[in-house]
């Protein structure tokens, strides 16, 4: 049951990925209604908004795709009716895995930021 809901978890960080980097391929995110809550001088400045488009774009890309590797031991084990179980280790691992991708994911909304206070390349 518990590997249920770790591949059910790890299923939704993806989908979640995805539809977040739909958003900056599409190039949506300062539109506050299908986008996310950015700063004024991003919305203003037109090179920042592709900034962040892309930003959003490339990292919940990466997160989302990370967020697949997983599925698959999950998944074998799942399958195995019981013959195979993941350790304390691994289930830690799991942990730590998920952690990274979800700052992975978080990366570009906190770099969006500060993208209005000081323009860096």
């Amino acid at each position: 049951m518990a590997y249920m809901f770790i591949f059910g978890c790890f299923s939704l960080m993806g989908v979640v990925g995805v539809l977040a980097a739909r958003v900056g391929y599409r190039g949506e995110v300062c539109d506050r209604s299908v986008g996310y809550d950015v700063p004024a001088e991003v919305k203003a400045d037109a090179v920042l908004r592709e900034r962040a488009n892309r930003l959003v774009a490339f990292w919940c890309t990466g997160a989302a795709v990370l967020s697949v590797a997983p599925l698959v031991p999950l998944g074998a084990v799942m399958l195995s009716d019981g013959g195979k179980s993941v350790s304390t280790r691994g289930l830690v691992v799991f942990a730590l895995y998920a952690m990274a991708v979800v700052s992975v994911g978080s990366y570009p909304f906190e770099k969006i930021k500060h993208l209005g206070t000081h323009t860096d390349p």
